[in-house]
């Protein structure tokens, strides 16, 4: 099924995971998928290889298995400035051999130890080309608080806009803490003439350091309800998750009262914070 049909006159609740590192089996993410399709999320998304530049099979093996023995629609992460035509159309290959027909296509980080390839320089050139393959739902990107390497709000919505002319029929969000950032980041959106749906990335705070990393790499802004609850509960581990789920429940509900197109719940391939949550915003998401 083409993710982008999903959006229609109800709200969208949807879980991202990673493949496991290479130094683990791939079937360590088994008893992970297992327990997350109890919550029946309307789709999983898998990231795609290490620091999302790296070509790796585990990502279409593991959306494979989400389709083929879990039943839950995938949706593969396909990076393109580390690859070649070629090896874009051998990944495209594979995702069809699969039956793999949602793709999330990305830039993807630019890693000096692997220098980009020129084929592909800008989502949007991958967007483009996985379109003119055909048999493919494309989804893009979005960054409401501005990609960190954007000069402005109105330059990332014209690059985002570029997304949706080449073809994206679905959006979602960085992460972030303060829905005012994404309220304000949408009506931009809209007025720009961004009409595609637009999901919610939401990632719970369970350990200071992992997103005190994340928020560097995508440029987060802590409110100070957020920086509280990180300075209170930083040294108790379960303090500090039970906090991270109630801020996340939190930003669900006020994001599903105001008409939100979907949730995107970054699980970190943890079940019981997935369920935890799935089970305070169940009824709201659903009514």
């Amino acid at each position: 099924m083409k993710i982008s049909q999903l959006f229609k006159d109800r709200t969208v609740f949807s879980f991202e995971v990673f493949p496991p590192k290479k130094t683990s089996p791939i079937d360590t993410i088994y008893n992970t998928l297992d327990e997350l399709k109890d919550l029946h999320p309307d789709f999983i998304s898998v990231t795609y290889g290490a620091g999302g530049n790296t070509a790796d099979s585990s990502t279409c093996d593991i959306a494979s298995l989400i389709k083929n023995k879990f039943g839950i629609e995938p949706l593969a992460h396909l990076t393109c400035v580390s690859s070649s035509k070629a090896d874009i159309d051998s990944i495209l290959a594979n995702f069809k051999q699969n039956n793999i027909e949602n793709i999330l296509a990305l830039r993807g980080d630019i890693n000096p130890e692997m220098p980009p390839k020129q084929d592909f320089k800008y989502a949007s050139e991958l967007v483009s080309y996985i379109r003119g393959i055909g048999g493919f739902d494309v989804s893009g990107a979005c960054y409401p608080e501005v990609h960190i390497e954007a000069k402005s709000m109105v330059e990332d919505i014209l690059n985002l806009k570029k997304k949706i002319d080449a073809g994206a029929e679905h959006l979602i969000s960085q992460l972030f803490f303060d829905n005012n950032a994404f309220y304000s980041f949408a009506e931009k959106a809209r007025i720009a003439g961004i009409n595609v749906p637009i999901e919610a990335g939401i990632m719970p705070v369970v350990n200071k350091r992992q997103i005190e990393r994340m928020v560097s790499l995508c440029g987060a802004s802590f409110p100070s309800k957020f920086s509280k609850i990180i300075q209170k509960y930083e040294n108790n581990a379960e303090a500090l998750r039970d906090a991270g789920i109630a801020y996340a429940v939190d930003q669900i509900v006020d994001l599903v009262s105001n008409g939100v197109d979907g949730i995107h719940l970054y699980t970190m391939n943890n079940p019981y914070i997935a369920r935890k949550i799935s089970e305070s915003v169940n009824s709201i998401i659903r009514a």
